[in-house]
């Protein structure tokens, strides 16, 4: 008998690759309207970039900066029922539809935008899918470190980002995996660093069912925001680390799902982020890097390989961004195919 879980994973991420035109560009084949999409320039040093619908479809943030929020008129113009719209009038679009450069997007589906409420603060805008376990939500702060925000999702999130809009700031991240105390730390996406214990984030307070705590950083008064929220879900999402072993053999990471996408950071050291996905590289060994804190160009590392399994990943080299031994290793997965136990519609072989 068929086992089942309520979703295909392709119904709320998918990779999609396109061909910048230098010109409007509408993108189809993402199976579902995306209300975030973070892309890049795969062949050059283009910055980052990252949309979403709460914070409106022409505001644009990058992850490799810690930058001001920016309405970028000719940038990405829509989402669409299967992908969304990229301009190419102006210089704006060189970082997303530069003609004939290859991008990568990245490209999640919330959905729910009423019924939110509790917390301290007020969000001004969300979007929120309970069945995929994934929020956005928009808030502006008011001063109070220990102020709270709903996140939506009905179950403890365990990675949660949190980025200034209104004026200059990093990339926070919480994650679950981050220390046996994980809420007395963060580590930061557009950085190198390692972890770090402060309570100017999320005021040394675990996140709840309802809501996440912040800190100075995060609730400064009349300061907007945007908080990304994630949570676990069997057979779609895993947010989790693994400790690396120094060997070329290095440890599997048993996820429950092929990953379709693997984010991971070495906690300990200043080693930077790597993101991989089975789009860019289709059969094994994945050794195509695109790292989210620098604007640098996809490169191919025989040194920095994994291997992306049906039910999980394995890691192929000793390199310390991915396997320093005994190092805590983080990661955020999500899935292109679960196994056989996961889906609440029949399982079909692609």
């Amino acid at each position: 008998m068929a086992a089942y879980i309520s979703f295909q994973p392709s119904d709320f991420y998918n990779t999609k690759l396109y061909t910048g035109n230098g010109t409007t560009n509408a993108l189809t084949g993402v199976g579902f309207q995306p209300d975030m999409v973070w892309a890049k320039d795969r062949d050059g040093t283009e910055a980052w970039n990252q949309f979403d619908s709460v914070r409106g479809v022409l505001n644009r943030i990058q992850s490799n900066s810690n930058g001001i929020q920016s309405s970028q008129t000719d940038s990405l113009t829509a989402f669409g029922a299967d992908g969304f719209t990229v301009g190419g009038t102006t210089a704006n679009n060189d970082a997303i539809n530069k003609n004939a450069t290859d991008f990568g997007s990245w490209c999640w589906k919330m959905g729910t935008t009423s019924g939110l409420s509790g917390g301290t603060i007020t969000p001004s805008a969300y979007s929120i899918s309970t069945t995929a376990g994934q929020s956005i939500i928009a808030y502006t702060g008011n001063g109070s470190a220990g102020a709270t925000i709903p996140h939506g999702l009905g179950v403890v999130p365990d990675m949660v980002i949190v980025k200034k809009l209104s004026t200059t700031g990093d990339w926070w991240m919480y994650h679950s995996s981050m220390d046996t105390t994980p809420q007395d730390y963060h580590i930061l996406i557009n950085s190198t660093a390692a972890k770090v214990n402060n309570n100017g984030e999320w005021y040394d307070t675990a996140p709840t069912s309802t809501l996440v705590t912040l800190g100075s950083g995060t609730a400064a008064d009349t300061v907007t925001y945007v908080a990304y929220c994630f949570a676990n879900k069997k057979g779609y999402s895993q947010f989790g680390n693994y400790f690396g072993n120094g060997n070329a053999e290095g440890p599997f990471v048993y996820t429950g799902f092929r990953p379709g996408f693997i984010l991971i950071k070495n906690t300990a050291t200043t080693n930077g982020w790597n993101l991989y996905d089975s789009a860019r590289s289709t059969s094994n060994v994945n050794n195509q890097l695109l790292p989210p804190q620098t604007s640098a160009a996809q490169s191919t590392s025989a040194n920095w390989s994994l291997d992306m399994l049906s039910n999980g990943f394995k890691i192929r080299d000793n390199n310390n961004e991915l396997n320093d031994n005994a190092a805590r290793m983080l990661y955020a997965a999500f899935s292109e195919f679960p196994i056989v136990s996961s889906n609440n519609v029949p399982v079909v072989a692609k």
